[in-house]
């Protein structure tokens, strides 16, 4: 089975004891750990946990009827199951997985935009930056009580905002001083003289 964020979220909280899938979002939003995996929808969270019993890496423990006669699935984790966690917790840790977000692809193509343009739209990423940030250090400031060992994804993520934060002050900075700006016909000038090979014409065919 393919690795995810959320199988693992589902494997480990089978780890502590049974839940059934409404118990388990619930776990997972209520630990902040929806801020690292994609819990938003609970169809999402029945498909992956369905994936997981095909796998018999889970199963079901039992079916508990509420009083108003309703049935509720509760699962618990295999033996297989619990070897797999600590497969894939170690792996996640010791080998990056290659990314490709979409912040990195824009600043990959960015002489499709003037320099205003790009000011704009970083002014606006700062912002949002910010804004994020603000929001996980009062999260963090709230869980103060929790050991270090429950909120260390969340340290982490902190600290990768921060450092957004700086980079992209720097470079707003050298944007709105001129020191680092471009022109478009500069540049396919400068690419012709670097790489003639690709600007030479095709011979005409026949």
């Amino acid at each position: 089975m393919q690795r995810s964020g959320l199988a693992l979220a589902v494997l480990a909280l089978l780890f502590e004891r049974p839940m059934h899938p409404y118990l388990m979002q619930q776990h997972i939003k209520e630990r902040g750990k929806d801020l690292v995996v994609n819990v938003g929808q609970r169809s999402q969270l029945y498909k992956t946990i369905d994936r997981l019993q095909a796998e018999k890496l889970v199963r079901v423990a039992k079916v508990e009827r509420s009083a108003a006669g309703q049935e509720r699935t509760l699962y618990e984790i295999t033996d297989e199951g619990r070897k797999l966690t600590v497969t894939w917790t170690y792996d996640m840790l010791a080998s990056p997985r290659r990314d490709f977000p979409e912040f990195t692809a824009g600043l990959a193509y960015l002489p499709v935009l003037t320099t205003d343009q790009t000011i704009g739209a970083l002014e606006k990423r700062l912002s949002a930056v910010r804004a994020e940030a603000g929001e996980l250090e009062k999260g963090m400031a709230e869980a103060d009580f929790l050991p270090r060992l429950f909120v260390i994804e969340s340290e982490y993520m902190l600290a990768h905002l921060r450092t957004d934060i700086e980079w992209i002050e720097a470079l707003l900075a050298e944007l709105r001083a001129g020191t680092f700006t471009w022109d478009l016909a500069q540049l396919e000038d400068w690419a012709k003289e670097a790489f003639p090979e690709a600007f030479e014409k095709e011979a005409p065919e026949g």
